[in-house]
Formats: C-alpha cells, structure tokens, sequence
C-alpha cells in the first residue's frame, strides 16, 4: 500500500482513539508537532510512538525548529537560539561553519525526543522589504552565501539522524505580505528570479524535501506557486529539483478554497504531499481522503528521501557549544 499523501498533526499531548484510527485508515505519509503538542520528553517520545504505531512503520515526524522566533521545543526541553539572520551575520564569514553547528544542536534534540525531521533550512532572500514575518527567519541578501549556508544547515541535520526540509521553494523573499493572512505577488521575471531568489534551491536541489511558497509569480502563472503546475514544472525543471514537495499548510489564509479542493489541486499542479495544520478532525479526515494516496512518483520520490534518514554521528556537545561560541563573538543562545 502507498503512503497517504498528507503530512497532519494532533489535536493534544497524546492521540485520541479516533486520531488513532482514522491515522490508521488513511496512513498519512507523516506527521508535524506544535506547540500544544509539547510538554516533556519523555511526553514527546511517546507521541512520536502514537504516531508510527498507529500508522504501523517508521513514519517521518518533523516541526518548524528554525529558532528564533519559530521553534515549538523551547527550553527548558530545548536552547533558545537567536533569530537565524542575526546568528549568521553575527558569525560572518563563519556563518556557514556556525550555523552547521547551530542545526547540529538542535538535531541532537530533535532526534532524542523520536522527530526525524525538521522544516530547515530556509533559504529565502533577505530584502529590505521582505515582510516582518519572514525577515529575520533568512539567512542573508545574496544567494551565493544564502546557498553555502543553507548546504551547511542541511548537513547538521543530516549528521544528526534528521531529514531536513528546505524551503520555501521556489523563493518566499520577495513578499511583502505574511501568506498566513494574505496572499503575496511578485512581478519579478523568470530570468531575474533564476538568479536571485530560485538560485539558492538550484543550489540545494538535491536535498531529500522540500516544502512550496504560497505566492503568486505573476509573469509566470496568476495562480499561487502551491497550485500551479507552471510553478511546479519551473521547480522541478529549471531549478532541477529532484526531492519530494510538501505544500506549506494548505490552511494557510494566502490559499482560497475548501481544503479538499486545495489538496486535490496542489497534487494536480505537482506537489507530492500535502500539508495540513491546525484543523478540526473532520477538516484533517477532509483533506486526506481527497488527497487519497501517493502517486507512484510520489512514493518513489518519499522512499528516497526516508531511505537519507541515518543513525546520528557522535558529537561532543560541550566542544560543538564553545566553538559556536567563538565563532559568534560569545552569545549563543537568547535570552
């Protein structure tokens, strides 16, 4: 049987029995942890086990554990970590070799509460005008150095046994509006956008996951990038990315539609799973029977990335901290 094409989450600390059974039914590829997820490790762990026992393997569990002010594990369960865009211009030209061990950090966390993969990097452009809400969640303004950096963050996860998911493809830097409320356009030209804001993911196409941008490129398809098979034929033949494609959250307000019609439209358009967050139990069974199960492509590209996913390297923690330390002039964690 293939994976459902869905990527949900739980309403609690624990799964209910009808979470439990309707995961069972529809088998969703995988599963991502919030806040209200979280109260303990150990508490953690075994939701972690809820969710492959219900659906009977080594399902993917990720989360958003950028740092800054997106991170679900805060302390005491986890380090309160700096904006990412202050941490690398902090480090300067050893931004890259930092943020390596930023991620290699939180890799050791993530793994040692049962989540194997992490919605990082996030290789977006910093622009003056790119909105308050993504801003200081990037790594920097020129794609090169974003592109170095973002291979960096990547190999920390992969080091620790975590799957990294970059995004959001093909480029989120432009917008000005927060695509949770509102929905974003450019009017940059493909030619201009290849050299920009898509080069870092050509860069990193061969990452195992990536999740789209909810914006409209409006010189290359009127609709959202999430919906848009133009979009998605632009990701997967110019930027050349090879990887599975996860929506961002299919609830988000940037999106207009019933979430089934959203689901079966992104699929259509190319993604190979959809994400949903944040809804009822109906919305969640909604979504996954219309997206219903992977395409053979689909599953291919899934076994691909889940077969990257490693037993961690050993780290030393207290070495990896002071030489973090020294590379960001002392200051590693906020707060």
């Amino acid at each position: 049987m293939r994976f459902g094409a869905t990527i949900t989450d739980a309403a609690g600390l624990r799964l209910t029995p009808e979470e439990k059974a309707l995961f069972r039914q529809m088998n969703p590829f995988g599963f991502i942890l919030f806040a209200r997820n979280i109260e303990t490790a150990d508490q953690v762990r075994a939701l972690c086990d809820d969710f492959r026992e219900a659906v009977g393997r080594n399902c993917p569990i990720t989360i958003d554990q950028e740092g800054g002010r997106v991170q679900r594990l805060r302390a005491p369960l986890a380090r309160q970590w700096m904006p990412p865009l202050d941490h690398a211009e902090r480090a300067g030209d050893h931004a890259g070799r930092a943020m390596y061990l930023r991620y290699r950090l939180i890799a050791h966390e993530l793994y040692s509460m049962g989540i194997d993969s992490n919605c990082a990097p996030m290789v977006d452009l910093a622009r003056p005008d790119t909105h308050a809400f993504l801003r200081n969640r990037c790594y920097g303004g020129d794609a090169s150095t974003v592109a170095k950096i973002g291979r960096a963050v990547a190999q920390g996860h992969l080091d620790g046994g975590v799957l990294p998911i970059v995004k959001h493809i093909p480029g989120h830097g432009r917008a000005t509006l927060d695509s949770h409320f509102d929905l974003p356009h450019v009017d940059a030209p493909l030619d201009d956008l290849l050299q920009t804001d898509f080069a870092p993911f050509r860069a990193l196409n061969d990452l195992p996951m990536g999740m789209t941008a909810h914006l409209v490129f409006e010189q290359l398809d009127e609709r959202p990038a999430t919906i848009s098979a133009q979009m998605m034929a632009v990701i997967r033949d110019q930027i050349g990315f090879e990887g599975l494609i996860m929506t961002d959250d299919i609830s988000m307000k940037a999106l207009s539609g019933s979430l089934a019609d959203l689901s079966r439209q992104a699929l259509v358009a190319g993604c190979d799973v959809v994400l949903h967050c944040n809804g009822s139990l109906a919305d969640r069974a909604a979504v996954m029977e219309a997206a219903g199960e992977m395409s053979e492509a689909a599953q291919a590209r899934a076994d691909k990335a889940l077969a990257q996913r490693q037993s961690p390297e050993e780290l030393d923690i207290r070495a990896a901290e002071t030489e973090l330390s020294r590379l960001i002039g002392g200051q590693v964690y906020d707060g």
